[in-house]
């Protein structure tokens, strides 16, 4: 499964220049926990955390953004996403399409992934994981034959 299945769109973005309680109510308002600072063409220069908002000292992103992001393209593989989040302890990760900002990528995307539900076409039987089996256990139908949908709450 590939990133832009799973992205976040449109992004929540911030200017080098919003006041830093700006990007505490864009946070807040959105219910997030970051957002990608971007140059007026679209191009991600950094990121604000609420770690960043707490512990550092400035009055605008660009003064208390972490300017050095790790981020991917529509093309990166989900399971490579999960592990750069894992391993290096890290939230989220924008999306870039070329220099430009297209989506994000954060913990709570992947989490969803492990409430999905697959269901067989052919003969309606439900299997949860992030992607579908190659063949379907009840009638043996290929992975082509299945599709996804949200597993309800409670479910």
């Amino acid at each position: 499964m590939k990133v832009k299945e799973i992205m976040t769109t449109p992004v929540v973005t911030a200017a080098p220049d919003t006041p830093a309680s700006g990007v505490a109510q864009l946070l807040a308002r959105h219910k997030i926990s970051g957002v990608p600072v971007t140059d007026p063409d679209g191009a991600v220069v950094g990121l604000v955390s609420e770690y960043d908002l707490l512990v550092k000292k400035g009055a605008t992103a660009r003064e208390i953004m972490s300017p050095s992001v790790i981020s991917v393209t529509e093309e990166t593989d989900v399971d490579d996403v999960t592990t750069l989040l894992v391993d290096l302890r890290i939230r989220r990760v924008p999306v870039l399409a070329g220099q430009r900002l297209v989506g994000i990528v954060s913990r709570s995307d992947l989490v969803k992934l492990l409430a999905m539900e697959w269901t067989c076409e052919v003969c309606g039987e439900p299997v949860a994981d992030t992607r579908p089996p190659d063949r379907c256990p009840r009638c043996g139908e290929p992975r082509e034959r299945f599709s996804r949908q949200e597993t309800p709450p409670g479910a």
